[in-house]
Protein backbone atom coordinates (compact mmCIF):
# COMPACT_ATOMS: atom_id res chain seq x y z
CA UNK A 1 0.00 0.00 0.00
CA UNK A 2 1.45 3.13 -1.08
CA UNK A 3 1.85 5.76 1.74
CA UNK A 4 4.03 9.24 1.25
CA UNK A 5 7.59 9.37 -0.25
CA UNK A 6 10.07 9.18 2.18
CA UNK A 7 13.21 11.47 1.76
CA UNK A 8 16.84 9.90 2.95
CA UNK A 9 19.42 12.86 3.15
CA UNK A 10 22.97 12.36 2.92
CA UNK A 11 24.27 11.97 6.09
CA UNK A 12 21.95 14.13 7.89
CA UNK A 13 22.62 17.10 5.38
CA UNK A 14 23.12 18.21 2.03
CA UNK A 15 26.31 18.87 0.35
CA UNK A 16 27.45 22.98 0.06
CA UNK A 17 24.55 23.02 3.47
CA UNK A 18 25.44 24.24 6.41
CA UNK A 19 23.77 22.73 9.66
CA UNK A 20 25.85 24.28 12.06
CA UNK A 21 23.30 25.90 14.73
CA UNK A 22 24.48 29.57 15.31
CA UNK A 23 23.85 32.15 18.06
CA UNK A 24 21.47 34.09 15.30
CA UNK A 25 20.08 31.18 14.59
CA UNK A 26 18.85 30.64 18.03
CA UNK A 27 17.85 33.98 18.78
CA UNK A 28 16.09 34.66 15.67
CA UNK A 29 14.04 32.06 16.21
CA UNK A 30 13.25 32.39 19.42
CA UNK A 31 12.43 36.02 18.65
CA UNK A 32 10.20 35.45 15.61
CA UNK A 33 8.23 32.00 17.54
CA UNK A 34 7.57 34.92 20.56
CA UNK A 35 4.30 35.77 18.33
CA UNK A 36 3.52 32.19 18.70
CA UNK A 37 3.20 33.50 22.62
CA UNK A 38 1.18 36.21 22.56
CA UNK A 39 -1.25 34.33 20.25
CA UNK A 40 -1.51 31.56 23.21
CA UNK A 41 -2.20 34.28 25.73
CA UNK A 42 -5.02 36.31 23.85
CA UNK A 43 -6.63 32.62 22.37
CA UNK A 44 -6.41 31.42 26.03
CA UNK A 45 -7.32 34.43 28.06
CA UNK A 46 -10.76 34.19 26.98
CA UNK A 47 -11.32 30.92 28.26
CA UNK A 48 -11.17 31.55 31.83
CA UNK A 49 -12.75 35.44 31.25
CA UNK A 50 -16.09 34.13 30.19
CA UNK A 51 -16.46 32.06 33.25
CA UNK A 52 -14.98 34.74 35.50
CA UNK A 53 -17.68 36.17 37.52
CA UNK A 54 -16.04 39.82 37.40
CA UNK A 55 -15.72 39.96 33.95
CA UNK A 56 -19.17 38.24 33.86
CA UNK A 57 -21.14 41.26 36.24
CA UNK A 58 -19.48 43.95 34.15
CA UNK A 59 -20.48 42.85 30.78
CA UNK A 60 -22.85 39.93 30.38
CA UNK A 61 -24.79 39.45 33.89
CA UNK A 62 -27.60 37.53 32.24
CA UNK A 63 -24.59 34.44 32.20
CA UNK A 64 -24.14 34.90 35.97
CA UNK A 65 -28.19 34.68 36.52
CA UNK A 66 -27.85 30.94 34.79
CA UNK A 67 -24.82 30.04 36.63
CA UNK A 68 -26.68 30.62 39.83
CA UNK A 69 -30.18 28.74 38.46
CA UNK A 70 -30.39 25.28 39.69
CA UNK A 71 -32.12 23.92 37.37
CA UNK A 72 -29.99 25.08 34.85
CA UNK A 73 -28.75 22.74 32.26
CA UNK A 74 -24.78 22.25 32.57
CA UNK A 75 -24.64 22.02 29.01
CA UNK A 76 -26.20 25.43 28.06
CA UNK A 77 -24.77 27.77 30.71
CA UNK A 78 -22.09 29.89 28.66
CA UNK A 79 -24.45 29.65 25.23
CA UNK A 80 -24.70 33.58 24.35
CA UNK A 81 -24.21 34.62 21.04
CA UNK A 82 -23.03 38.01 22.64
CA UNK A 83 -20.37 36.21 24.71
CA UNK A 84 -19.00 34.22 21.48
CA UNK A 85 -18.67 37.55 19.75
CA UNK A 86 -16.09 38.68 21.94
CA UNK A 87 -14.22 35.54 21.59
CA UNK A 88 -14.41 34.89 17.87
CA UNK A 89 -13.97 38.38 16.36
CA UNK A 90 -10.58 37.88 17.03
CA UNK A 91 -10.33 35.20 14.22
CA UNK A 92 -12.69 36.53 11.68
CA UNK A 93 -10.33 39.70 11.53
CA UNK A 94 -7.31 37.50 11.59
CA UNK A 95 -8.91 35.52 9.03
CA UNK A 96 -9.03 39.29 6.52
CA UNK A 97 -5.45 40.29 7.94
CA UNK A 98 -4.06 36.86 6.80
CA UNK A 99 -5.40 37.19 2.89
CA UNK A 100 -3.53 41.21 2.58
CA UNK A 101 -0.55 39.55 4.97
CA UNK A 102 0.24 37.24 2.37
CA UNK A 103 0.95 40.21 -0.59
CA UNK A 104 2.38 42.65 2.18
CA UNK A 105 4.92 40.40 3.25
CA UNK A 106 5.83 39.26 -0.22
CA UNK A 107 6.90 43.19 -0.38
CA UNK A 108 8.14 44.04 2.86
CA UNK A 109 9.67 41.10 4.30
CA UNK A 110 9.24 38.47 7.12
CA UNK A 111 10.61 40.44 9.23
CA UNK A 112 9.07 43.54 8.76
CA UNK A 113 5.14 41.87 8.64
CA UNK A 114 5.90 40.31 12.26
CA UNK A 115 6.72 44.26 13.34
CA UNK A 116 3.33 45.14 12.41
CA UNK A 117 1.85 42.29 14.02
CA UNK A 118 3.72 43.28 16.75
CA UNK A 119 2.48 46.26 17.21
CA UNK A 120 -0.86 45.82 16.68
CA UNK A 121 -0.64 43.27 19.39
CA UNK A 122 0.55 46.24 21.55
CA UNK A 123 -2.48 48.38 20.76
CA UNK A 124 -5.44 45.80 20.59
CA UNK A 125 -3.98 44.80 24.43
CA UNK A 126 -3.97 48.33 26.39
CA UNK A 127 -7.88 48.96 24.45
CA UNK A 128 -9.37 45.50 26.09
CA UNK A 129 -7.33 46.54 29.06
CA UNK A 130 -9.01 49.82 29.18
CA UNK A 131 -12.46 48.17 27.62
CA UNK A 132 -16.00 49.78 29.42
CA UNK A 133 -18.21 48.76 27.31
CA UNK A 134 -18.49 45.01 24.79
CA UNK A 135 -17.64 47.53 21.85
CA UNK A 136 -13.94 48.77 23.25
CA UNK A 137 -13.59 44.44 24.13
CA UNK A 138 -14.80 43.26 20.52
CA UNK A 139 -12.66 46.39 18.91
CA UNK A 140 -9.28 45.39 21.02
CA UNK A 141 -10.23 41.92 19.97
CA UNK A 142 -10.28 42.84 16.41
CA UNK A 143 -6.77 44.76 16.59
CA UNK A 144 -5.55 41.17 18.08
CA UNK A 145 -7.16 39.38 15.28
CA UNK A 146 -5.21 41.79 12.22
CA UNK A 147 -1.76 41.12 14.48
CA UNK A 148 -2.36 37.39 14.21
CA UNK A 149 -2.89 37.44 10.69
CA UNK A 150 0.44 39.51 10.06
CA UNK A 151 2.14 37.00 12.70
CA UNK A 152 0.94 33.67 11.92
CA UNK A 153 1.61 34.26 8.30
CA UNK A 154 5.05 35.53 8.44
CA UNK A 155 6.85 33.70 12.27
CA UNK A 156 6.47 30.26 10.12
CA UNK A 157 8.28 30.86 7.05
CA UNK A 158 10.42 32.82 8.80
CA UNK A 159 11.52 30.21 11.18
CA UNK A 160 12.12 27.57 8.12
CA UNK A 161 13.18 29.55 6.10
CA UNK A 162 16.46 30.54 8.28
CA UNK A 163 16.63 27.13 10.06
CA UNK A 164 19.37 24.75 9.20
CA UNK A 165 17.42 22.14 6.90
CA UNK A 166 18.43 19.25 8.97
CA UNK A 167 16.65 20.98 12.15
CA UNK A 168 14.02 22.53 10.16
CA UNK A 169 11.44 20.43 12.12
CA UNK A 170 12.72 21.08 15.53
CA UNK A 171 13.02 25.30 14.87
CA UNK A 172 10.01 25.87 13.51
CA UNK A 173 7.67 23.53 16.11
CA UNK A 174 9.19 26.53 18.78
CA UNK A 175 6.28 28.32 17.37
CA UNK A 176 3.64 26.18 18.53
CA UNK A 177 5.68 25.65 21.74
CA UNK A 178 5.57 29.65 22.57
CA UNK A 179 2.01 29.16 21.67
CA UNK A 180 1.44 26.64 24.70
CA UNK A 181 3.39 28.55 26.53
CA UNK A 182 1.46 31.62 26.38
CA UNK A 183 -1.96 29.76 26.89
CA UNK A 184 0.39 28.60 30.36
CA UNK A 185 0.91 31.82 31.25
CA UNK A 186 -2.67 32.95 30.46
CA UNK A 187 -4.03 30.39 32.98
CA UNK A 188 -1.65 31.43 35.56
CA UNK A 189 -3.14 35.02 35.15
CA UNK A 190 -6.55 34.11 35.53
CA UNK A 191 -5.66 31.65 38.24
CA UNK A 192 -4.63 34.89 40.49
CA UNK A 193 -7.27 37.69 38.72
CA UNK A 194 -9.92 34.93 39.18
CA UNK A 195 -9.56 35.92 42.57
CA UNK A 196 -9.75 39.59 42.27
CA UNK A 197 -13.51 40.92 42.39
CA UNK A 198 -14.65 43.79 40.52
CA UNK A 199 -11.17 44.77 38.58
CA UNK A 200 -9.37 41.12 38.40
CA UNK A 201 -10.59 40.81 34.50
CA UNK A 202 -8.19 43.98 33.35
CA UNK A 203 -5.44 42.14 35.10
CA UNK A 204 -5.81 39.10 32.87
CA UNK A 205 -6.29 41.16 29.55
CA UNK A 206 -3.68 43.95 30.56
CA UNK A 207 -0.66 41.62 31.16
CA UNK A 208 -0.72 41.11 27.36
CA UNK A 209 0.95 44.23 26.67
CA UNK A 210 4.49 43.05 28.59
CA UNK A 211 5.21 40.52 25.70
CA UNK A 212 3.63 42.53 23.04
CA UNK A 213 6.42 45.54 24.12
CA UNK A 214 9.06 43.21 23.96
CA UNK A 215 8.45 41.56 20.79
CA UNK A 216 7.53 44.68 19.61
CA UNK A 217 11.78 45.68 20.44
CA UNK A 218 13.35 42.65 19.78
CA UNK A 219 11.85 42.43 16.20
CA UNK A 220 13.81 45.12 15.14
CA UNK A 221 17.74 43.32 15.45
CA UNK A 222 16.51 40.43 14.06
CA UNK A 223 17.86 39.98 10.00
CA UNK A 224 15.13 39.42 7.51
CA UNK A 225 15.53 35.81 6.12
CA UNK A 226 17.49 35.76 3.38
CA UNK A 227 15.28 34.18 0.59
CA UNK A 228 12.92 37.05 1.13
CA UNK A 229 15.75 39.39 0.54
CA UNK A 230 16.26 37.71 -2.75
CA UNK A 231 12.66 37.82 -3.77
CA UNK A 232 12.73 41.53 -2.94
CA UNK A 233 15.91 41.42 -5.39
CA UNK A 234 18.48 42.21 -3.01
CA UNK A 235 20.99 39.40 -3.30
CA UNK A 236 23.84 41.12 -1.57
CA UNK A 237 21.77 41.45 0.99
CA UNK A 238 20.47 38.10 1.87
CA UNK A 239 24.35 36.37 1.15
CA UNK A 240 25.19 38.74 4.42
CA UNK A 241 22.04 37.96 6.13
CA UNK A 242 23.15 34.35 5.25
CA UNK A 243 26.24 33.98 6.59
CA UNK A 244 25.15 36.13 9.85
CA UNK A 245 22.69 33.35 10.39
CA UNK A 246 24.75 30.45 8.90
CA UNK A 247 28.25 31.64 10.38
CA UNK A 248 31.30 33.77 9.27
CA UNK A 249 33.09 30.92 8.05
CA UNK A 250 30.37 28.97 6.46
CA UNK A 251 29.94 28.75 2.48
CA UNK A 252 26.56 30.29 1.69
CA UNK A 253 27.07 30.64 -2.09
CA UNK A 254 25.16 27.04 -2.62
CA UNK A 255 22.48 27.68 -0.32
CA UNK A 256 22.23 31.08 -2.12
CA UNK A 257 22.04 30.01 -5.32
CA UNK A 258 19.15 27.64 -4.82
CA UNK A 259 17.47 30.42 -3.55
CA UNK A 260 18.25 32.95 -6.58
CA UNK A 261 16.87 30.22 -9.12
CA UNK A 262 13.72 30.32 -6.84
CA UNK A 263 13.66 33.21 -6.39
CA UNK A 264 13.88 33.89 -10.71
CA UNK A 265 11.39 30.67 -11.25
CA UNK A 266 9.29 33.55 -9.47
CA UNK A 267 10.13 36.23 -11.60
CA UNK A 268 9.57 33.92 -14.32
CA UNK A 269 5.63 33.64 -13.62
CA UNK A 270 3.78 36.93 -14.20
CA UNK A 271 0.59 35.87 -12.79
CA UNK A 272 0.03 36.71 -9.29
CA UNK A 273 1.22 34.02 -6.32
CA UNK A 274 -2.88 33.89 -5.57
CA UNK A 275 -3.79 32.91 -9.26
CA UNK A 276 -0.38 30.91 -9.34
CA UNK A 277 -1.42 28.44 -6.73
CA UNK A 278 -4.32 27.15 -8.09
CA UNK A 279 -2.24 25.91 -11.26
CA UNK A 280 -2.38 22.64 -12.04
CA UNK A 281 1.52 21.91 -11.39
CA UNK A 282 0.85 23.32 -7.71
CA UNK A 283 -2.13 21.16 -6.89
CA UNK A 284 -0.53 19.27 -4.06
CA UNK A 285 0.43 22.69 -2.16
CA UNK A 286 -3.03 23.97 -2.50
CA UNK A 287 -4.43 20.58 -1.32
CA UNK A 288 -2.35 21.20 1.65
CA UNK A 289 -3.43 24.53 2.53
CA UNK A 290 -6.71 23.66 2.45
CA UNK A 291 -6.48 20.31 4.01
CA UNK A 292 -4.17 21.43 6.40
CA UNK A 293 -6.00 23.77 8.73
CA UNK A 294 -8.63 22.32 8.26
CA UNK A 295 -8.04 18.90 9.66
CA UNK A 296 -5.96 21.02 12.89
CA UNK A 297 -9.66 22.93 13.42
CA UNK A 298 -11.38 19.53 13.31
CA UNK A 299 -9.74 17.47 15.83
CA UNK A 300 -11.48 19.37 18.52
CA UNK A 301 -8.35 20.95 20.18
CA UNK A 302 -9.17 24.66 19.48
CA UNK A 303 -12.57 24.38 21.21
CA UNK A 304 -11.04 22.37 23.91
CA UNK A 305 -8.13 25.07 24.63
CA UNK A 306 -10.63 27.82 24.53
CA UNK A 307 -13.22 26.44 26.50
CA UNK A 308 -10.94 23.94 28.95
CA UNK A 309 -12.29 25.98 32.05
CA UNK A 310 -15.99 25.95 30.72
CA UNK A 311 -15.61 22.26 30.28
CA UNK A 312 -14.56 21.67 33.93
CA UNK A 313 -16.96 23.62 35.09
CA UNK A 314 -19.67 22.07 33.51
CA UNK A 315 -18.68 18.76 34.95
CA UNK A 316 -19.07 19.92 37.95
CA UNK A 317 -15.57 21.81 39.60
CA UNK A 318 -15.98 25.36 40.71
CA UNK A 319 -14.71 28.46 38.77
CA UNK A 320 -10.99 28.54 40.48
CA UNK A 321 -10.83 24.61 40.37
CA UNK A 322 -11.65 24.98 36.65
CA UNK A 323 -8.97 27.37 35.76
CA UNK A 324 -6.41 25.39 38.02
CA UNK A 325 -7.31 22.12 35.74
CA UNK A 326 -6.67 24.04 32.55
CA UNK A 327 -2.59 24.97 34.39
CA UNK A 328 -2.28 21.17 34.49
CA UNK A 329 -3.28 20.62 30.65
CA UNK A 330 -1.34 23.70 29.46
CA UNK A 331 2.01 21.70 31.20
CA UNK A 332 0.92 18.41 29.96
CA UNK A 333 0.86 20.29 26.38
CA UNK A 334 4.01 22.06 26.85
CA UNK A 335 5.83 18.18 27.83
CA UNK A 336 4.38 16.79 24.94
CA UNK A 337 5.53 19.57 22.52
CA UNK A 338 9.01 19.31 23.86
CA UNK A 339 8.80 15.77 22.52
CA UNK A 340 7.70 16.41 19.53
CA UNK A 341 10.53 19.31 18.85
CA UNK A 342 13.09 15.98 19.91
CA UNK A 343 11.51 13.70 17.84
CA UNK A 344 10.33 15.57 14.66
CA UNK A 345 13.62 15.54 12.64
CA UNK A 346 14.73 11.98 13.53
CA UNK A 347 11.36 10.02 13.20
CA UNK A 348 9.60 12.65 10.72
CA UNK A 349 6.29 13.97 10.17
CA UNK A 350 4.62 11.10 8.94
CA UNK A 351 4.84 9.42 11.94
CA UNK A 352 4.42 11.51 14.61
CA UNK A 353 0.70 12.09 12.71
CA UNK A 354 -0.39 8.87 13.59
CA UNK A 355 0.78 8.22 16.28
CA UNK A 356 -1.00 11.73 17.17
CA UNK A 357 -4.28 10.36 15.30
CA UNK A 358 -5.02 7.24 17.32
CA UNK A 359 -4.08 9.06 20.59
CA UNK A 360 -7.09 11.74 19.84
CA UNK A 361 -9.56 9.21 18.20
CA UNK A 362 -9.09 6.83 21.43
CA UNK A 363 -10.23 10.38 23.90
CA UNK A 364 -12.69 11.83 21.71
CA UNK A 365 -14.34 8.48 22.03
CA UNK A 366 -13.69 8.31 25.54
CA UNK A 367 -15.13 11.79 26.18
CA UNK A 368 -18.97 11.16 24.09
CA UNK A 369 -18.73 7.97 26.71
CA UNK A 370 -18.40 10.07 29.29
CA UNK A 371 -20.32 12.90 29.19
CA UNK A 372 -22.85 10.60 27.81
CA UNK A 373 -23.47 8.11 30.49
CA UNK A 374 -23.03 10.67 33.44
CA UNK A 375 -24.88 14.03 32.04
CA UNK A 376 -27.09 12.35 29.40
CA UNK A 377 -28.50 14.53 26.85
CA UNK A 378 -30.32 16.20 29.36
CA UNK A 379 -27.84 17.90 30.91
CA UNK A 380 -27.63 16.42 34.36
CA UNK A 381 -30.66 18.28 35.45
CA UNK A 382 -28.35 20.91 37.10
CA UNK A 383 -26.59 18.29 39.50
CA UNK A 384 -22.92 17.96 38.80
CA UNK A 385 -20.98 15.17 37.79
CA UNK A 386 -19.93 12.61 39.94
CA UNK A 387 -16.10 13.13 41.54
CA UNK A 388 -14.95 9.98 39.86
CA UNK A 389 -16.62 10.56 36.72
CA UNK A 390 -15.56 14.24 36.31
CA UNK A 391 -11.79 13.73 37.04
CA UNK A 392 -11.93 11.34 34.33
CA UNK A 393 -12.65 13.96 32.11
CA UNK A 394 -9.57 15.88 33.65
CA UNK A 395 -7.73 12.63 32.71
CA UNK A 396 -8.89 12.08 29.25
CA UNK A 397 -8.06 15.85 28.18
CA UNK A 398 -5.05 15.82 29.44
CA UNK A 399 -3.87 12.60 27.35
CA UNK A 400 -5.70 14.31 24.15
CA UNK A 401 -3.67 17.14 24.72
CA UNK A 402 -0.21 15.11 24.93
CA UNK A 403 -1.61 13.21 21.68
CA UNK A 404 -2.57 16.39 19.90
CA UNK A 405 0.76 18.56 21.34
CA UNK A 406 3.02 15.41 19.49
CA UNK A 407 1.34 15.61 16.23
CA UNK A 408 -1.58 18.51 14.71
CA UNK A 409 0.09 20.90 17.42
CA UNK A 410 3.27 21.64 16.13
CA UNK A 411 3.10 20.08 12.85
CA UNK A 412 0.36 22.13 11.26
CA UNK A 413 3.05 25.28 11.79
CA UNK A 414 5.93 23.16 10.50
CA UNK A 415 4.82 21.48 6.92
CA UNK A 416 3.00 24.57 5.83
CA UNK A 417 5.68 26.61 6.59
CA UNK A 418 7.84 24.27 4.94
CA UNK A 419 6.43 22.64 1.94
CA UNK A 420 5.02 25.42 -0.38
CA UNK A 421 7.98 26.98 -2.99
CA UNK A 422 9.25 30.37 -2.64
CA UNK A 423 6.93 31.71 -5.25
CA UNK A 424 3.81 31.10 -4.01
CA UNK A 425 5.21 30.30 0.27
CA UNK A 426 3.54 33.78 1.37
CA UNK A 427 0.15 33.16 -0.73
CA UNK A 428 0.30 29.47 0.41
CA UNK A 429 1.40 30.30 3.87
CA UNK A 430 -1.43 33.07 3.91
CA UNK A 431 -4.11 31.33 2.55
CA UNK A 432 -3.64 28.06 5.12
CA UNK A 433 -4.03 30.53 8.24
CA UNK A 434 -6.98 32.47 6.68
CA UNK A 435 -8.89 29.44 6.36
CA UNK A 436 -7.74 27.93 9.71
CA UNK A 437 -8.74 30.92 11.57
CA UNK A 438 -12.17 31.18 9.24
CA UNK A 439 -12.68 27.67 10.69
CA UNK A 440 -11.55 28.92 14.54
CA UNK A 441 -14.41 31.65 13.82
CA UNK A 442 -16.96 29.09 13.00
CA UNK A 443 -15.93 26.94 15.60
CA UNK A 444 -16.20 29.53 18.56
CA UNK A 445 -19.11 30.93 17.20
CA UNK A 446 -20.98 27.55 17.23
CA UNK A 447 -19.01 25.25 19.66
CA UNK A 448 -21.33 26.52 23.28
CA UNK A 449 -24.46 26.12 20.92
CA UNK A 450 -22.92 22.92 19.60
CA UNK A 451 -22.36 21.65 22.73
CA UNK A 452 -25.90 22.81 24.23
CA UNK A 453 -27.76 21.16 21.14
CA UNK A 454 -25.81 17.74 20.33
CA UNK A 455 -24.62 17.38 23.88
CA UNK A 456 -21.90 14.56 24.23
CA UNK A 457 -22.47 13.82 20.55
CA UNK A 458 -19.96 17.23 19.99
CA UNK A 459 -17.12 14.92 20.80
CA UNK A 460 -18.12 11.73 18.33
CA UNK A 461 -18.73 14.48 15.68
CA UNK A 462 -14.43 15.10 15.97
CA UNK A 463 -13.97 12.02 15.75
CA UNK A 464 -15.01 11.23 13.14
CA UNK A 465 -13.15 13.48 11.16
CA UNK A 466 -9.82 12.15 13.15
CA UNK A 467 -10.31 8.84 11.33
CA UNK A 468 -10.46 10.69 8.04
CA UNK A 469 -7.52 13.42 8.24
CA UNK A 470 -5.33 10.54 9.50
CA UNK A 471 -5.98 8.38 6.72
CA UNK A 472 -5.64 11.25 4.24
CA UNK A 473 -1.51 12.05 5.83
CA UNK A 474 -1.39 8.27 5.27
CA UNK A 475 -1.75 8.49 1.87
CA UNK A 476 -1.24 11.70 0.51
CA UNK A 477 1.18 13.72 3.08
CA UNK A 478 5.35 13.22 2.03
CA UNK A 479 7.94 13.25 4.76
CA UNK A 480 9.49 16.25 4.49
CA UNK A 481 12.27 15.82 7.37
CA UNK A 482 16.05 16.53 6.41
CA UNK A 483 15.13 17.65 2.80
CA UNK A 484 16.32 21.75 2.16
CA UNK A 485 13.17 24.21 2.03
CA UNK A 486 14.13 25.13 -1.66
CA UNK A 487 14.35 21.18 -2.79
CA UNK A 488 11.17 20.02 -1.78
CA UNK A 489 9.89 19.99 -5.24
CA UNK A 490 11.73 16.65 -5.90
CA UNK A 491 9.37 15.26 -2.98
CA UNK A 492 6.66 16.11 -4.75
CA UNK A 493 7.62 14.73 -8.08
CA UNK A 494 8.54 11.97 -6.98
CA UNK A 495 5.32 11.01 -4.69
CA UNK A 496 3.54 8.03 -5.75
CA UNK A 497 0.15 10.40 -6.44
CA UNK A 498 1.34 13.82 -6.62
CA UNK A 499 3.86 13.34 -9.38
CA UNK A 500 1.54 13.39 -11.97
CA UNK A 501 0.83 16.99 -11.11
CA UNK A 502 4.59 18.19 -10.63
CA UNK A 503 7.45 18.12 -12.58
CA UNK A 504 10.35 19.08 -11.98
CA UNK A 505 12.60 21.99 -14.05
CA UNK A 506 15.77 21.06 -15.97
CA UNK A 507 18.60 21.46 -13.64
CA UNK A 508 21.74 23.31 -14.50
CA UNK A 509 24.67 20.73 -14.08
CA UNK A 510 26.17 23.44 -11.47
CA UNK A 511 23.08 22.33 -9.48
CA UNK A 512 24.22 19.74 -6.60
CA UNK A 513 22.39 17.04 -6.14
CA UNK A 514 19.17 16.89 -4.40
CA UNK A 515 18.58 14.48 -1.60
CA UNK A 516 17.88 11.02 -2.75
CA UNK A 517 13.93 10.43 -2.44
CA UNK A 518 12.86 7.09 -2.22
CA UNK A 519 8.59 6.85 -3.28
CA UNK A 520 6.92 3.80 -2.25
CA UNK A 521 4.87 1.57 0.38
CA UNK A 522 5.52 3.21 4.35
Amino acid sequence: MHGGGVVTPMNGAVDGYSSEITFTVVMSCLMAASGGLIFGYDISITGGLTQMESFLEAFFPDIVEKMNSASQDEYCIFNSQLLTTFVSSLYLAGMVACLVAGHVTKRIGRRNSMLIGASLFFIGAILNCAAVNIAMLVLGRVLLGFAVGFTNQSAPVYLAEIAPARWRGAFTSIFHFFLNVGIFAADLVNYRADTIPVWGWRLSLGVAVVPATVILLGAAFIPDSPNSLVLRGKVDAARASLRRIRGERADVEVELGDIVRAAEEDRRCEAGAFRRIVRREYRPHLVMAIAIPLFFELTGMIVVTLFTPLLFYTVGFTSEKAILGSIVTDVVSLASIAVAAVAVDRVGRRSLFMVGGGVLLACLVAMAWIFGAELGAGGGGGEAMPRGYAVAVVAVVCVFTAGFGVSWGPLKWVVPGEIYPLEVRSAGQGMSEAISLALTFVQTQSFLNMLCSFKYGAFAYNAGWVVIMTAFVFFLLPETKGVPIESLREVWARHWYWKRFVKLPPSPETTPSAPKVVDGPV
